[in-house]
């Protein structure tokens, strides 16, 4: 840090990549988006190291992969969570009267909705949108196959939409 020459901070980098990777793979779970992570972190590091006092180097990167993740995991959630709002607000061409314009209300019924659908879908739902699991990774806690996980979501959905359809008062 005293020389301010990147080389030897690309050496003690490159000596924790492996754990940088590693945090990267239990947070995202996904090993291209891991890989991207690593690439990412040591950027930013890069880029902000020398506004930062580091008493303990490993300590400090690994905070900074955690956080890293973090925003991601964040970041994709409500990615997720916007699209299938989107999804649902979509519906209103299909038929959805004009007083679901709202979002707010929409919201509401969307929690309404979710409660009335199946065991499977509700599960496969809450994991795909709201907790940011892949099909794959829904797959592995569910023990449904990917067929029956993708139907549960597009079902779901479909059912999702039925029910805002039918549950939403006329003149609003």
């Amino acid at each position: 840090m005293q020389s301010q020459d990147n080389y030897w901070l690309g050496i003690l980098l490159e000596r924790y990549t492996v754990l940088v990777l590693g945090v990267t793979m239990k947070y995202l779970g996904d090993p291209e988006a891991a890989k991207d992570a690593t690439q990412q972190i040591f950027f930013h590091v890069l880029q902000t190291l020398s506004r930062h006092k580091i008493t303990n180097f490993k300590n400090w990167l690994y905070t900074v992969a955690k956080n890293h993740c973090l925003m991601h995991i964040r970041k994709n959630k409500q990615t997720r969570i916007e699209e299938l709002k989107e999804e649902l607000l979509n519906i209103q061409s299909e038929g959805v009267p004009e007083g679901l314009q709202t979002r707010e209300r929409l919201l509401e019924q969307l929690q309404s909705a979710l409660e009335q659908l199946n065991a499977a879908q509700k599960t496969c739902i809450s994991l795909y949108y709201l907790e940011n699991h892949s099909y794959q990774e829904i797959v592995t806690r569910t023990g449904y196959n990917g067929d029956q996980v993708k139907s549960y979501i597009q079902n779901g959905k479909r059912n999702l939409k039925n029910y805002i359809i039918k549950n939403d008062p006329p003149n609003g």
